[in-house]
């Protein structure tokens, strides 16, 4: 059995690649009340270790991701099949 395919999202916070449904910048007002709402829900998981929310990973269940690395790293992350072991 082949092992699974990870994504490091930051600091060492790594998500299966296979679960990954999008990757979207976390500027626009409507990802910040998302964020908010889905924190409220306790759907979110925080992986910037207090740093600035520069993406947010949906999953295929109802629990997003939050990275301190931008969407195009993690596309090419996923793209490249590269884990990510060097941090931003």
């Amino acid at each position: 059995m082949p092992a699974p395919t990870v994504v490091n999202v930051g600091f060492y916070n790594y998500v299966m690649s296979d679960r990954i449904v999008a990757l979207v910048s976390s500027e626009s007002a409507p990802m910040r009340r998302l964020i908010q709402t889905m924190r409220k829900e306790g759907n979110v998981i925080d992986a910037t270790q207090g740093r600035r929310t520069k993406s947010i990973v949906f999953t295929t269940g109802s629990v997003i991701i939050l990275s301190a690395i931008s969407q195009e790293t993690l596309a090419k992350r996923l793209n490249t099949g590269d884990i990510g072991l060097d941090e931003e």
